[in-house]
């Protein structure tokens, strides 16, 4: 089943996306060698406060977590891609790091995340240059799919199709959800899938789609924190996610400040 939010609701997303995005490109841009990663949750944290929003991760305690997260964003670096438990960590020139956050304003919630280089020059052919524009490119190409009359397999199956393509694996045990009211919602979104399969998209379903990937494996491991997911042989990971509505009028991006 997927929920479908009325007009009206879809609006009230978008102003809990729109903040969503003003935060992480204030951390993006915060995110400069030398600064500690306990800097970047403090600084969410004033922003949360300020605007008088709800974190989805503080009391997050699901199954898979040793939880509560008792955080306001997740900060994952390098070889880590989610659920980044803010640590004790200075970033340094050519670090990953990926930013993935969700607030509920007014009882909406929106969710996004972006991975970026730290404190390098934009040079298109490096390697994890390469990977964080493939998961860009990915989720590109599941918002094109989210058209009324699209099954959610094709949305699945656009993202896969750039990874498969590009050459990297992927992990299908955690991926985009619905959302709402709350952070989780049906369905699952698994970063791969076959065409014409799944559930029907229509007017007002909601889905945060998340394409992640690593260089070399699709297998995840866990810190001690029990909480952040690294790959498995330890190679660079990226991670990219919007907020997206299915529309009369096509895919409406809400994680966005246009």
């Amino acid at each position: 089943m997927i929920e479908l939010k009325t007009p009206a609701e879809v609006e009230k997303m978008a102003v809990t996306g729109r903040f969503v995005a003003q935060v992480l490109d204030d951390l993006a841009r915060r995110a400069e060698p030398g600064v500690n990663l306990l800097d970047l949750e403090q600084r969410a944290r004033t922003m949360v406060a300020d605007r008088g929003a709800v974190s989805c991760y503080w009391d997050y305690a699901p199954s898979f977590g040793s939880g509560p997260f008792g955080n306001v964003i997740c900060l994952s670096v390098n070889d880590a891609v989610l659920h980044g438990l803010p640590r004790d960590h200075v970033l340094a020139p050519g670090d990953v790091l990926t930013l993935d956050f969700a607030v509920s304003i007014d009882g909406w919630v929106a969710d996004a995340a972006r991975t970026v280089r730290v404190g390098v020059e934009d040079d298109p052919t490096h390697p994890d240059a390469q990977l964080v524009a493939s998961t860009e490119r990915a989720l590109a190409a599941a918002v094109a799919e989210m058209v009324p009359g699209h099954r959610l397999g094709d949305v699945s199956c656009a993202i896969g199709e750039v990874a498969v393509a590009e050459g990297y694996r992927v992990n299908t045990q955690f991926g985009g959800h619905g959302l709402g009211r709350t952070m989780h919602e049906d369905p699952h979104v698994p970063n791969l899938g076959r065409r014409g399969k799944g559930p029907l998209l229509r007017p007002g379903a909601t889905l945060a789609l998340e394409p992640w990937w690593a260089i070399g494996t699709e297998r995840l491991v866990a810190d001690p924190d029990g909480w952040t997911l690294r790959s498995a042989d330890g190679s660079m990971t990226a991670h990219s996610e919007h907020t997206v509505a299915v529309t009369d009028d096509g895919p409406r991006i809400l994680t966005t400040l246009d």
